[in-house]
């Protein structure tokens, strides 16, 4: 059998961390078998779906390396199947009009909760509550429509659903592939709608006959749809259909063990590029949330396709942990083609200052060795803010102390010293520095400090040597004059 899944976002809004989660699973599933991923939006809510939604979810889709196999398809392209599926359910009796209005509803739920509400006042007797919470109890259960078992329309005008008529005893079972086997009564089920008063199709029904077409094997989701499937189940049943495999992925927790929310952070997938995560990073800490592989923590795109299996998906809950997250994406970064990352660096330094030709290089020329030092595209673009920026006018306190006298005195030996080398290099420099503090008896600890104010500022930065070479000699002693007393355009700072 050829595995197919599929992704199914309602556009909505924005590609959230957990549905790109599930797209993940679906798609590393279709991957390992060699089957395929499919893109279905089902935009049957048309006054809350937007276009803005759809190219988001396409877009987040596709940064993260997820696209689908063939186009994806729009649920309400395929309304008239989903329209003749229920004309056919009530041909075979297994579907109804239903002549109950919205009116009608509405009444039999607030009479339900009157009576439940009536049973908790004060001086209600025993056998009174009892009688009040029974009725409350047939009220509010499930609705099984007077109409299920047919009936003449009250009137030629007359409007009506047609409803699902749900079995009337027994179980309903889910084989999950996560949580095992799961029933519940029949009589826990309503007689769902599936055409609407104005005969356009509901989700439920939309949901069913779209898998059943695009022979969809494997329905891969959260948890949260357990109970559509439910509900879905006897739709299949009522068309004579086989059910495909269910895997329901309990959700993605905050770090406090409550459902996330926008007060746990960002949640737009595409919220995490603009942070400065790199896709493959947020697939591979996505993959471990909610999924494991014996002990290894992070995982390439190519070994999650190899190792993926239903048999890996947890039980309970995974909490976000942006702790964690950084980790998972600092250990890409250091991982990540130098090439690549400088295309993915340099708009984000563009936000900082002007880009040139001369700092591009020496952001290239340093990139080995810096992306060491951020966890995100942002924290490492500021990380190589010394690149460009010497800090000269606002000295931190640690480099003002490095340049007072004795500092400007040892500045002053070097630059003449750093001047007169023949080679511009790592090592040339560092002979430089070693000699200087060989023919003065200093230590590195106080020759260095004066040095790395002036050219830093005082900005975090790297050994001083690879420093020098980055910079070029021509900035580094400018950015060294621009300290010492007496020279042409500079002043003491």
């Amino acid at each position: 059998m050829s595995i197919i899944t599929r992704f199914a976002p309602s556009p909505t809004g924005m590609l959230h961390i957990g549905g790109a989660r599930t797209a993940l699973f679906n798609a590393l599933l279709a991957r390992h078998h060699k089957g395929k991923f499919l893109l279905r939006i089902e935009d049957t809510d048309k006054k809350r779906s937007t276009e803005a939604a759809i190219e988001a979810i396409l877009e987040g889709l596709a940064w993260l390396g997820l696209s689908p196999d063939d186009a994806p398809v729009f649920q309400t392209d395929n309304a008239a199947r989903h329209v003749a599926c229920a004309d056919a359910m009530v041909a075979s009796g297994k579907a109804f009009r239903c002549y109950t209005t919205q009116e009608e509803l509405q009444t039999r739920r607030e009479n339900g909760e009157a009576k439940r509400a009536a049973a908790k006042v004060e001086g209600v007797s025993d056998e009174q509550k009892a009688t009040l919470l029974e009725e409350a109890s047939i009220l509010l259960a499930p609705y099984r429509s007077p109409w299920r078992d047919g009936g003449e329309a009250p009137g030629p005008e007359a409007q009506f659903t047609v409803r699902l008529r749900a079995p009337d005893s027994g179980n309903i079972t889910v084989a999950d592939s996560v949580q095992a086997s799961v029933s519940i009564a029949c009589e826990e089920i309503d007689d769902l709608i599936l055409l609407r008063a104005d005969g356009t199709p509901t989700y439920m029904l939309a949901v069913v006959v779209d898998d059943h077409d695009a022979g969809i094997t494997h329905v891969l989701r959260g948890d949260d749809h357990f109970r559509n499937t439910f509900r879905q189940i006897p739709i299949y049943q009522a068309m004579g259909w086989d059910l495909p495999r269910f895997a329901h992925v309990p959700m993605i927790h905050g770090d406090d063990g409550a459902k996330l929310s926008k007060r746990h952070g960002a949640l737009s997938t595409l919220a995490y590029r603009d942070m400065g995560y790199l896709p493959e990073a947020l697939n591979a800490y996505l993959l471990r949330l909610g999924w494991s592989h014996g002990d290894q923590e992070i995982f390439s795109m190519d070994e999650a396709v190899e190792m993926f299996s239903l048999a890996g998906l947890n039980k309970s809950p995974s909490r976000m942990d942006i702790d964690k997250l950084n980790d998972v994406n600092a250990a890409f970064i250091r991982q990540a083609d130098e090439d690549r990352l400088l295309t993915l660096l340099m708009p984000e330094i563009a936000k900082l200052t002007e880009v040139t030709d001369v700092l591009e290089a020496r952001v290239k020329a340093s990139l080995g060795s810096m992306k060491e030092r951020g966890s995100t595209l942002l924290e490492l673009a500021e990380s190589c803010r010394f690149l460009w920026d010497s800090n000269a006018d606002h000295l931190n306190k640690k480099a003002r102390k490095a340049l007072r006298e004795e500092g400007l005195t040892h500045l002053t030996q070097l630059r003449e010293a750093l001047d007169q080398t023949e080679i511009w290099s790592i090592e040339a420099v560092q002979d430089v520095l070693d000699s200087y503090c060989t023919a003065h008896a200093l230590s590195m600890g106080q020759v260095g400090p004066p040095l790395r104010a002036a050219l830093t500022g005082g900005l975090p930065a790297p050994d001083l040597a690879p420093i020098t070479t980055w910079l070029g000699r021509e900035e580094v002693l400018a950015r060294i004059d621009r300290h010492l007393p007496g020279l042409p355009g500079t002043e003491q700072k």
